[in-house]
């Protein structure tokens, strides 16, 4: 099982470069292979709040960590052309989950020869993912059989303000034979619960992520914070770095017995 992990906006080079530090030297210790994730610009967000550093500054920054660290990297794409310059630098492209249908992305993700990562919509069910892997293999034919397509569980809407998570959804990804990772921070989120501002329940992450470790996941997602109550995005929901440790151990024992 391999990890997903990082801050989810890319807020300063000093707080990214000290998640990085941590996560790489914990990960190493616990034997976990480690996707270092940050956003360079959080485009979906509910009301007009902070997005980040934006893409070139970002980049720059996530290049150091690649190039500090030895670590690959993970981030969002919002739009086609940043696909090929994000690329340069990304071992791994991010389809947000609200744009998990859009074709021209998905493609220009693909084309790129990176990994893509698609995480699946809050409104689509489990089996729907088999559109976007087709419309990533009419320009990538081997994606899918290369490893390069990886479909992500990050909670489904349910009314107002909630999201919950369909257990068997885990089960039924696999069944496209793409690596399933399971997004145990967004899953928690409380959209729109915060007079417009998204809010969440860190303290369900732990829950949620035995659940999923034990129905069978190849990857984890998890953002984290030095300090998560003071980031400028998904502050509700992110794990204090602190208490990564504590959580991977679990998260390793669940997945050696099952």
């Amino acid at each position: 099982m391999f990890l997903i992990a990082g801050p989810c906006a890319i807020e300063n080079r000093d707080i990214v470069l000290q998640t990085a530090e941590t996560l790489n030297r914990l990960c190493y210790d616990l034997g976990i292979t480690l996707y270092f994730k940050s956003s360079f610009d959080k485009a979906n967000r509910t009301s007009a709040s902070a997005r980040g550093v934006g893409m070139e500054e970002g980049l720059k920054i996530l290049q150091e960590v690649k190039t500090q660290f030895g670590l690959p990297i993970l981030t969002d794409v919002h739009e086609t052309w940043q696909c090929a310059p994000v690329a340069e630098v990304a071992d791994v492209l991010q389809i947000p989950a609200f744009l998990s249908r859009q074709t021209d992305l998905l493609q220009a993700a693909a084309v790129t020869g990176r990994i893509v990562n698609v995480k699946k919509g809050q409104f689509m069910a489990p089996w729907d993912l088999g559109g976007a892997i087709s419309k990533i293999e009419q320009v990538a034919p081997h994606a899918a059989k290369e490893g390069h397509i990886w479909l992500t569980e990050r909670g489904s809407s349910f009314g107002y303000g909630r999201l919950v998570v369909d257990m068997p959804s885990l089960v039924e990804m696999r069944r496209f034979g793409c690596p399933v990772i399971f997004d145990a921070t967004h899953s928690v989120q409380q959209p729109s619960s915060q007079a417009g501002v998204t809010g969440g329940n860190r303290e369900m992450v732990p829950y949620l992520m035995r659940a999923a470790v034990a129905v069978g996941i190849d990857g984890l997602f998890i953002e984290t914070h030095p300090d998560p109550d003071k980031a400028i995005s998904d502050a509700a929901n992110q794990v204090r770095l602190s208490d990564m440790k504590a959580l991977l151990e679990q998260a390793i024992e669940i997945d050696k017995l099952k």
